[in-house]
């Protein structure tokens, strides 16, 4: 049977409300994640040290977006799947009190606890937005930048995201984010999975396919940089829970998952 967009958007609210529960449960301790090691290790001290705990707990991202994308002062942020709100707050620190980061969730329960972090940390210029990455609720031409950690892959309609952050990003503006994509076939197996959906590898698009849907929606400059490559060892890891015979399947995705940093841009009118 396939798994249709509103089954994957609901399975990915569930898990990551139950998430956000237990990052703001002052009894749970390390990542919330369920897909380690993909999650593990993202942030230095530096930055970990900059925001609540349970901003740092409810992180489920692949990889530092903040850190890459070259935040300018006075700048607007946007990060799509803001979760506990690690990556705003990091980013409304780098842009300053003349710039505004704005974080897009669709999980309540994670936006009231990025809402409580954003209070603990005491940072003002962050606004976090309910709604779905593929209807972003802001303005055409309103965004400096978008950033995003290890959530577009989650979505079923990757066109119509990247159409969204074309359509709010100033122009001249810039895509800085972090995501799992694929190097060559993908068991079938895996693609049916909706755990592996949730657990942030089912819906990787393979990285000439991101490029290209990114240059389709109107984005140029765009470059693709991997920063980890996960080999067998982790995949018996990621495969654990699935319920799928991990023997079998280790090999045949061995190097073909990886973390990468996507760069794009909204070119400026001739």
């Amino acid at each position: 049977m396939n798994t249709t967009g509103d089954q994957i958007r609901e399975a990915v609210r569930e898990r990551y409300a139950k998430a956000a529960v237990r990052a703001a449960d002052s009894g749970c301790c390390g990542p919330v994640s369920n897909c380690d090691p993909i999650t593990g290790n993202l942030y230095d001290q530096a930055d970990a040290g900059l925001v609540p705990e349970a901003a740092v707990k409810a992180s489920l991202g692949c990889g530092n977006p903040t850190a890459l994308a070259q935040l300018e002062p006075g700048e607007n942020v946007l990060d799509l799947g803001s979760g506990g709100g690690i990556d705003v707050l990091l980013s409304a620190r780098r842009v300053g009190p003349a710039g505004k980061a704005y974080g897009l969730d669709m999980t309540d329960e994670m936006l009231a606890l990025a809402r409580e972090n954003q209070r603990r940390a005491g940072v003002e210029n962050v606004e976090f937005l309910k709604g779905e990455i593929e209807n972003i609720p802001l303005p055409d031409n309103s965004v400096d930048v978008i950033i995003s950690n290890c959530v577009i892959n989650l979505s079923a309609d990757k066109d119509r995201v990247f159409r969204e952050a074309f359509r709010v990003l100033k122009p001249g503006g810039r895509l800085a984010v972090s995501d799992v994509v694929v190097r060559g076939e993908v068991p079938a197996s895996i693609r049916r999975s909706v755990e592996l959906w949730i657990g942030c590898v089912a819906g990787a698009l393979e990285e000439s396919e991101y490029q290209s849907k990114l240059a389709a929606a109107g984005f140029g400059d765009i470059h693709l940089e991997p920063t980890r490559i996960y080999r067998v060892s982790d995949a018996r890891d990621m495969l654990s829970r699935s319920g799928l015979d991990v023997d079998a399947i280790a090999p045949a995705v061995d190097g073909k998952f990886l973390s990468a940093f996507v760069r794009a841009r909204k070119p400026r009118p001739a």
